[in-house]
């Protein structure tokens, strides 16, 4: 059996611990599923963000299948029957953190919610050192922002997850001073979502020679799914009969049914023969889910293959099946209810990606060029070239 081993490492001005195991095709799919295991080019490794209640997960699910660890004297030990033991907290604030975990957990969060949230407030806390946290106020988180944008160059997506992190936080300890209507939230971007046209797709689907890879992405298309909840399909979910597919416990805990393409049941058939799934429609080699990086980095090669020059996700797929249902003619309503969007506003964004009319206007050059044709030449047609 591989013996795996922690090594605590710095990756992006962030505490992180490397996941490091002699080669073995199998330890690695496995280590794959774990929800919060990243892949580094630069360090050549797998690695965690440095969060113990994340390590303390991660120990329980390489038991669960039998594997040891072995961690270098800087990973600091964790029993898995107590607490985590942090260097970097002092007591008082490694507490205080724990309850918050806990108080993630009793609000029925997902899980990558309470690790996201719980990273950036064990971030925080130790951005404060040994500040009383009764003394800290919005002037510490406002230190905190600023350098955290900076120096670690986060996303505008992450600035907001750590506001709204440390809005919690200032909700579940009252106690500290800060004051929640003083943390500045950065507006949202309003970017308009990639999409594909048509004959993208067709070609994506085309340049796709592998069987498994081919069934995903064009699930992912025909049907909108989001990449989670396709990693979460089980073959109980698919009615063919109906043509209908039971997406169960989609975003915010919704349970809903979209569509199966006629189109897809031979190749679907084709892939169930093929590779015999037993429980899940996509499992790794090993049973189980199928890893979600996985459909990244297949999604990312195909599509340089097909020559498109997009940057393509698994998220674009859902965008252009929204997109295309729209521009032929389908009640936004019913996109809303496929999609699983709890408010229409959040359908409507397609509206501005597909707008038929915008299209059909006509720029002023070229009515000036054709007018120029039909007035020296009727069967010359007038070029910039």
């Amino acid at each position: 059996m591989s013996i795996i081993k922690f090594e605590k490492f710095r990756h992006k001005d962030l505490d992180c611990i490397a996941i490091k195991f002699e080669y073995n095709f199998e330890v690695k799919e496995y280590i794959k599923q774990f929800p919060t295991v990243r892949w580094s080019k630069t360090h050549r490794t797998f690695y965690i963000p440095y969060n113990f209640k994340t390590l303390k997960e991660l120990k329980i699910f390489l038991i669960e299948k039998g594997y040891s660890f072995h961690e270098k004297a800087e990973v600091p030990v964790i029993n898995l029957n107590n607490s985590p033991i942090s260097p970097f907290l002092n007591l008082e604030k490694r507490n205080i953190y724990e309850h918050f975990l806990k108080f993630l957990e009793g609000k029925r969060y997902s899980k990558s919610t309470v690790n996201t949230y719980g990273h950036f407030v064990y971030e925080f806390l130790k951005f404060t050192k040994d500040k009383p946290i009764n003394d800290i106020d919005e002037n510490d988180v406002r230190y905190y922002l600023e350098w955290a944008v900076k120096t670690l160059n986060y996303s505008l997506s992450s600035h907001r997850q750590i506001v709204s992190a440390l809005k919690h936080f200032s909700f579940f300890y009252p106690a500290c001073s800060i004051n929640t209507e003083n943390i500045y939230m950065p507006k949202k971007d309003k970017k308009l979502p990639t999409v594909l046209n048509i004959e993208e797709i067709l070609t994506l689907i085309e340049c796709t020679k592998n069987l498994k890879h081919r069934a995903i992405i064009t699930m992912l298309y025909a049907s909108g799914l989001r990449i989670g909840e396709l990693i979460n399909l089980e073959l109980k979910d698919f009615d063919f009969n109906r043509n209908q597919l039971h997406v169960r416990n989609a975003k915010g805990r919704k349970d809903r049914y979209t569509t199966i393409a006629k189109s897809l049941h031979p190749l679907l058939k084709n892939y169930h023969l093929t590779y015999k799934p037993k429980i899940y429609f996509i499992e790794n080699p090993n049973g189980g889910k199928y890893s979600p990086n996985s459909v990244r980095s297949f999604l990312k090669k195909n599509s340089k293959i097909a020559g498109i020059k997009k940057t393509v996700t698994p998220h674009s797929l859902r965008h252009s099946y929204a997109t295309h249902l729209l521009e032929q003619g389908t009640d936004i309503r019913y996109i809303q209810e496929l999609l699983g969007h709890s408010r229409t506003e959040t359908t409507m964004i397609y509206t501005h990606v597909t707008k038929k009319e915008l299209r059909e206007i006509r720029s002023p050059l070229d009515n000036a060029l054709n007018n120029i044709s039909l007035r020296n030449n009727n069967d010359k047609k007038q070029l910039l070239s």
